[in-house]
């Protein structure tokens, strides 16, 4: 069946509910999994108030804590505990749904497994989700946590 498994989390209540349900699947079937979190690049024109507060040194060095912060969560209080063999990569690329994807490739992974805020009508269509993208262009199968 499945043999390494890509989970991408972004540390969220919601991703980790993703997290923990791919770890258990693993389990089950005896596959290995491949954690990853994808950050954006820097960009001096932006709306978000922390990257107009900081120089480009400062958000990177402030992105990649989290990374490793998210990244280690995962990997040091769930997958291992649980006994699934894991490791973790993040990945700076815009847009986050091709860094799955690529990610997912470049790791030799056969199934992605994501969260989904499971939004509907037109917040789902004005919104899109970075789930929906993955879905629309993955060649690789995906589960959808709810």
């Amino acid at each position: 069946m499945y043999k390494n498994i890509l989970i991408p989390t972004d540390g969220s209540e919601l991703a980790n509910k993703a997290v923990e349900h791919g770890i258990t699947l693993a389990k089950a079937i005896g596959a290995k999994i491949t954690f990853m979190t994808a950050t954006l690049p820097f960009h001096v024109f932006t709306l978000d108030s922390q990257v107009v507060e900081e120089t480009s040194d400062q958000y990177k060095e402030r992105i990649k804590r989290h990374a490793n912060s998210t990244l280690s969560t995962v990997v040091a209080t769930k997958a291992k505990a649980a006994g699934v063999p894991c490791h973790t990569v993040h990945v700076e690329h815009e847009p986050i749904y091709q860094a799955i994807i690529d990610s997912a490739k470049a790791n030799d992974c056969d199934l992605i497994t994501m969260a989904s805020h499971g939004r509907r009508g037109v917040s789902a269509l004005v919104l899109g989700s970075e789930t929906v993208k993955v879905l629309t262009h993955s060649t690789i199968p995906v589960l959808v946590h709810r």
